[in-house]
């Protein structure tokens, strides 16, 4: 075996014990859901066998599920309370309404999700010179927002955030909240 795929392998098995501890799993524990000895697990752990590729293969599936497990998913950070428009309001109400609930993007749903309104939406048109009483909610809207289950990981939610500035959060179809990339702070950094 090459020197260098070794120290990869190496180090990798270093990781065991980081990751169990993390979870807070002790060497019984992640034997136990591995299928393997907790006394294999306490000889990767201080460095004194080099365990056969099967095992090391089942004990990294076991973290890797525990991990995706305890994982954070849209129901646990999502704000259930959505404030919302519809395509008719003007857009002094939707402006009036931000402003009440300190938001900076709404969405616009009548019978279904029609786009969302955000703070830039609206400056671009007042930039181009447009007066806000003659604006109307299809001059400032954007494309619907992307809508995920409540199953949702956050790794997802988080990547989607990147492009775009909130994601509603559904369950069986209907609508259970909203997380914007401040839901996520609020809740991923107490």
């Amino acid at each position: 075996m090459p020197e260098n795929l070794f120290h990869v392998m190496e180090n990798n098995l270093e990781e065991i014990k980081i990751i169990r501890k993390k979870l807070d799993l002790t060497q019984t524990e992640l034997a136990r859901l591995s299928g393997v000895s907790q006394s294999l697990i306490a000889k990767i752990e201080s460095k004194r066998v080099d365990p056969a590729f099967s095992n090391t293969k089942k004990i990294f599936e076991t973290l890797n599920r525990i991990e995706r497990k305890n994982s954070l998913k849209a129901k646990d950070v999502m704000n259930k309370k959505i404030i919302s428009v519809k395509a008719k309001d003007s857009i002094r109400e939707i402006i009036a309404k931000m402003r009440e609930y300190e938001i900076s993007q709404i969405p616009v749903i009548d019978k279904d999700v029609k786009g969302v309104v955000s703070e830039s939406s609206i400056l671009e048109q007042i930039q181009q010179g447009k007066d806000i009483k003659d604006l109307k909610t299809e001059d400032v809207i954007n494309e619907t927002p992307p809508i995920l289950s409540e199953e949702s990981d956050i790794a997802l939610i988080t990547n989607m955030l990147k492009y775009h500035p909130l994601i509603l959060i559904s369950r069986y179809g209907k609508l259970t909240g909203v997380i914007t990339k401040a839901d996520i702070l609020r809740k991923t950094y107490k």
